[in-house]
């Protein structure tokens, strides 16, 4: 749809917060009649005569409805709009309507999806392009698009993409796809196919190599990588670097936050970079001059000599899996929700790595079961509190558990809900704490 096909319509949106103030200040300027709901009445203040909270069916008159990520389908409103036969959108489609000659690079996956996209940024920007990550990285697309950056480096989540029906970006990956969030989706099957509509109306397809489901969703059509040779992928790594086909990229050890999943990272990155024509040298030089993103594998501090690394955004087994495997040694601090995630293969992947285990929060019992079952020998130290100073008892816990050579890494393979505000919060605690014990 062009913008033009936008006057004169009457929109409804669904749901405020950051995406909806971006999503109603589009409309507003294109001179669209804009109605907006999904929240509670403060919430919604700031939008004055605009809002109507409460809503349970689209206002007479509604011929397009943008909602924000997040909102199931089966909502009241969502399936009355969806009764009504009416159109309904997500900020992201709407974003892709109305932007114009810019690029868009496009990456989703249960894990990875934040560096991925800085570092993809950090690459753009090494070589002189005005770009910007966005997306579900915090800065909506509308927002990026009506900045007329020249390459959007975009960053979807599954919620976002469930919205879309079409997208056709210049190039898209899925990075890897893992159980998660499938109590939204209502199966295994209906999140991956979320994820796949990335790849709808894709000049390039970019796939992971080592990911079945990346196969699988992409068809194996595009461009491969592999963290190992590349073999029929174009990338990959040879002799300690990063290479596309017979061009070295980046020494693995230059590769920032350490681990396998990160080298899969850059190369989901670069191989979006050169998908634009980016240089060798500019994605070397962007992955050498990038700053992780906090809660990622960061290192916090050490006490006696000890690192401790906060990796609170592993917030589920698979995330977990590639910062356990990054290093050699572990006194692992894990536990919080897991909604009836297993994590016996996790726990039997890593065994002859750890050397102790802190566990907290609700789902302890399981992690301890499983580490009793696939490394007996290693000690284990619970905790029962459920409030914020276990982290400083954990803190303690795995300091005396470490020997030199050891390091202690957080990474709760768990959701944070169940003793934290989320990801971020825990992982400030933890890093207080670090420091604290110091």
């Amino acid at each position: 749809m062009a913008r033009a096909d936008l006057v004169g319509r009457n929109v409804l949106v669904i749901g405020g917060g950051v995406t909806g103030r971006s999503v109603v200040a589009a409309l507003v300027d294109l001179g669209v009649s804009v109605t907006i709901t999904g929240g509670t009445p403060e919430s919604l203040r700031e939008f004055g005569d605009l809002a109507r909270p409460g809503l349970t069916a689209p206002p007479e008159g509604t011929d397009l409805v943008v909602t924000t990520p997040g909102w199931k389908p089966d909502s009241p409103l969502h399936k009355a709009v969806a009764d009504a036969g009416i159109e309904i959108i997500g900020d992201v489609e709407l974003a892709r309507w109305l932007s114009s000659g810019q690029t868009w690079l496009a990456l989703t996956g249960t894990d990875g999806k934040t560096t991925t996209v800085t570092m993809l940024e950090s690459m753009l920007l090494a070589a002189g392009v005005k770009a910007v990550a966005c997306g579900n990285i915090g800065l909506p697309v509308l927002d990026a698009v009506r900045a007329g950056y020249e390459v959007l480096a975009v960053e979807l989540s599954s919620y976002q993409l469930h919205w879309l029906e079409s997208l056709d970006v210049d190039a898209a990956v899925v990075l890897n796809v893992a159980e998660d969030h499938i109590d939204w989706h209502g199966s295994m099957e209906a999140y991956a196919a979320d994820k796949a509509k990335i790849y709808r109306g894709a000049k390039t397809r970019i796939f992971n190599a080592d990911d079945e489901w990346s196969v699988r969703l992409s068809g194996g059509v595009g461009e491969g990588f592999t963290v190992g040779e590349p073999g029929p992928n174009r990338f990959g790594v040879t002799d300690g670097w990063l290479v596309d086909g017979d061009t070295q990229l980046c020494r693995v050890d230059e590769v920032q936050p350490p681990g396998l999943h990160n080298v899969s990272n850059a190369l989901a990155a670069a191989a979006l970079a050169r998908a634009y024509g980016i240089s060798p040298e500019a994605i070397r030089e962007g992955l050498r001059s990038y700053q992780p993103q906090p809660h990622r594998v960061q290192l916090v501090g050490q006490i006696d000599g000890i690192p401790f690394i906060n990796d609170s955004k592993a917030t589920n087994t698979h995330a977990a899996a590639g910062s356990l495997m990054a290093y050699e040694h572990i006194v692992w601090i894990a536990g919080g929700e897991l909604h009836g995630a297993e994590v016996d293969v996790l726990v039997a992947s890593v065994a002859d790595r750890l050397r102790g285990v802190v566990l907290m929060g609700v789902d302890q019992e399981v992690f301890a079961q499983a580490v009793e079952r696939h490394a007996p020998e290693v000690p284990i130290t619970r905790l029962d509190s459920r409030d914020h100073g276990a982290m400083t008892a954990a803190v303690r816990a795995a300091r005396a558990l470490a020997c030199p050579g050891d390091v202690v890494l957080l990474a709760p393979a768990a959701k944070s809900f169940d003793m934290f505000e989320g990801y971020v919060h825990r992982g400030e605690v933890f890093t207080k704490a670090v420091q604290a014990s110091a």
